[in-house]
Order: structure tokens, then C-alpha cells, then sequence
């Protein structure tokens, strides 16, 4: 192991172990959904890391499909965020809940990476992006009542793992992509770290820029995969093996910007005091402008869509995209907001 990696390695074990890592629980009081993070235990972060190399992940989904009659409604895939598993009672077990109490008869899979919630909840740090994209598109063609479409909603980092399954993977064909608080430029900063100021932001940050795109750590960490480092933009773009694909970094895939512009919508939400993702424009598929980390730009400033490297400037001028803004932290909103702003797309 290379002592670039056990740099890192150190910092993350003090950021998700000393420190604890975080899980993600969206709990549920009365109509207030919010996500909040608590510790899990050093142990058993320890032991996922001793034992995810050993593990053949398999891909689950919470529901079985029966046939393929939807009931007029249209199917939803589901897919959480960091630290969170598919079928929590109190995150994304109660959204899907929540989703077919006010859509009767809707199909709703929470996608499960893994045998267990465990391993959900492991592969979610440790388990290669490329790898677990491949093995959701694999069990989305094999489920008959996905054969005539289906809407995603990727929460945080799910959602832009969903929207390379939009471009990797045009069948069955997804409809519409809700990312609430997805990270589609990447991030540049840490879970609750308080901002540029701080200097163990700054020590930490310089650590994974020494580490993070190591072929060791792009294949271990899902972290990694989307940290886009904009001081060190070639290093990023030469061996960022998930973010800088998906975004053409390397070069125009015209499958990917294609498949993209088959959907109908892609709505982001970005929640206006986020304190985990950094920089939060990213949620609205802004960042940092490059050779520096204080100015920010939004998606319409970028390359990317003045190039239209993706097929986002032509999917904005066809009105295919929608920004929306949630007040409160990270993944907060209440049950009204989600109903009425969220909602309309999946019916």
C-alpha cells in the first residue's frame, strides 16, 4: 500500500473513525422529514473496512416485482446517500412509505447494494461507483415492470450515481431524475467541516489532493470518485475514474449526452444552508472555478454547458431542467415541501 494511500487512510480514519462516521437517518415527527447524521461505532466501521474486500457484493431492491401492470402510474427507483442504506425505517424506508401513500398503486424499489442493510451501508463508502452503477442497470433490465420506464430520485450522492445509470444505461428507459442534494460537479470539501477558514479543512483537503486519485483509493473509496480537486485539475481529470467520465472531462461520449437528453426532466434541489456539501453549488451542477478554491460558478458559467460537453445547454433551453431550493441543512425538508415541489414529477 503506497504511503500516499496511508495518508489518506489516516485521515479518513480520523474523519469517519475517531471521529465516527457519519449515517444518514431522515426521521420522520409529524410532517418534518429531515436527515440527520449521528455516529456510528469505530468497530464496526473498522471491521468494514477489514472485511469489503472479501465481500461479492450483491444488488437488492426492497420490493418484488409481481408482473408488469403499474396501475397507470409510472415506477420510481430510489437510490440514498452516503452512510444511509436502502431500507432504514427512518430515511428511505419511510420516503418510500411516504411516496405510495400519496401515489396509490406506484412501484417503488429502494435500490440495496449488497446481501444486507450492512453491506448497503458499507458499500456506500468502500464498493467502486463504476461497479455498483453496472450492477443497478443490470437488475433495472431484469425487472418487467421497469420494461415501459421508470422515474429515479437519487438522494445526495445517489443521485449522480442514478444519472450515470441515465447515461450508461438507456434500458428500460428512465423518465424523469430528481437528485435532492446530489453532487453532480463533484465536492471540494468535507461532511460538516465549517468552511475555507478552517485550517483542519485545509489540512484534510491537502491530504486527499496527495491521495485521492490514487488507482488504490479511486477504486476503494466512493468519496474519492467524486472529489474534484480544482487546484489540481489535470490530476482530476487523468484519473478520476467515476466523476470525470460521467461529466466528459476526458472527452465527449456522444452515447452519454444522447441518453442523457432522452429524459424528460432533470430536477435539482439544493438546500440553501448546507453545511455538508461543499460547495453547494454543485448541487445545482455549479463548482469552483478552476486554479482556485473561493470563487464559484454556476452550471450556465461553466465549460460544460457553454460546450454543451453533455447536452445540459440544450436540455436548458429545452426546459428540461429545473432547479428548485429547499430552506434548512442537508437532505431537510418537510413532508408539505416534498409534496408539493417533488411530487407533480413522479405523477
Amino acid at each position: 500500500m503506497s504511503s500516499l494511500f496511508l495518508c489518506l487512510q489516516t485521515v479518513f480514519s480520523f474523519f469517519l473513525l475517531s471521529s465516527s462516521s457519519f449515517l444518514i437517518s431522515n426521521v420522520l415527527h409529524k410532517d418534518i422529514v429531515s436527515c440527520t447524521f449521528f455516529l456510528a461505532s469505530r468497530s464496526r466501521m473498522t471491521a468494514a473496512i477489514l472485511c469489503f474486500l472479501l465481500a461479492g457484493p450483491v444488488l437488492l431492491v426492497a420490493g418484488s416485482p409481481v408482473d408488469d401492470s403499474n396501475n397507470g402510474t409510472t415506477p420510481l427507483v430510489i437510490w440514498h446517500g452516503m452512510g444511509d442504506n436502502c431500507c432504514n425505517p427512518l430515511s428511505m424506508g419511510a420516503i418510500k412509505k411516504m411516496i405510495e401513500e400519496e401515489i396509490s398503486g406506484i412501484y417503488v424499489i429502494s435500490l440495496m447494494i449488497g446481501k444486507n442493510v450492512i453491506e448497503d451501508t458499507e458499500n456506500g463508502f468502500f464498493m467502486d461507483v463504476n461497479e455498483q452503477v453496472s450492477m443497478v442497470c443490470t437488475q433495472l433490465a431484469q425487472d418487467p415492470k421497469l420494461k415501459g420506464g421508470y422515474n429515479a430520485m437519487g438522494f445526495s450522492q445517489g443521485a449522480q450515481f442514478l444519472r450515470a445509470v441515465a447515461q450508461r444505461c438507456p434500458s428500460p428507459p428512465m423518465k424523469t431524475l430528481i437528485s435532492v442534494g446530489g453532487q453532480h460537479q463533484g465536492v471540494y470539501g468535507l461532511p460538516r467541516c465549517p468552511g475555507e477558514s478552517s485550517h483542519i479543512c485545509d489540512m484534510i483537503r491537502k491530504a486527499l489532493n496527495n491521495g485521492a486519485y490514487t488507482d488504490l483509493v479511486q477504486k476503494h473509496l466512493v468519496q474519492a470518485q467524486y472529489w474534484h480537486d480544482p487546484l489540481n485539475d489535470d490530476l482530476y481529470k487523468k484519473h478520476s475514474l467515476f466523476l470525470a467520465d460521467i461529466n466528459q472531462e476526458r472527452g465527449i461520449n456522444e452515447t452519454y449526452k444522447k441518453n442523457l437528453q432522452k429524459l424528460e426532466k432533470i430536477v435539482m434541489v439544493k438546500f440553501l444552508q448546507d453545511t455538508v456539501v461543499d460547495p453547494v453549488v454543485t448541487e445545482w451542477f455549479g463548482f469552483l472555478k478552476t486554479g482556485q478554491a473561493k470563487e464559484t460558478e454556476t452550471l450556465q458559467e461553466s465549460v460544460l454547458y457553454k460546450e454543451d460537453r453533455l447536452g445540459l445547454a440544450a436540455m436548458d433551453k429545452a426546459k428540461k431542467l429545473i432547479f428548485l431550493a429547499s430552506e434548512g441543512d442537508h437532505l431537510q425538508f418537510t413532508r408539505e415541501w416534498f409534496n408539493k415541489n417533488l411530487l407533480p414529477f413522479l405523477r
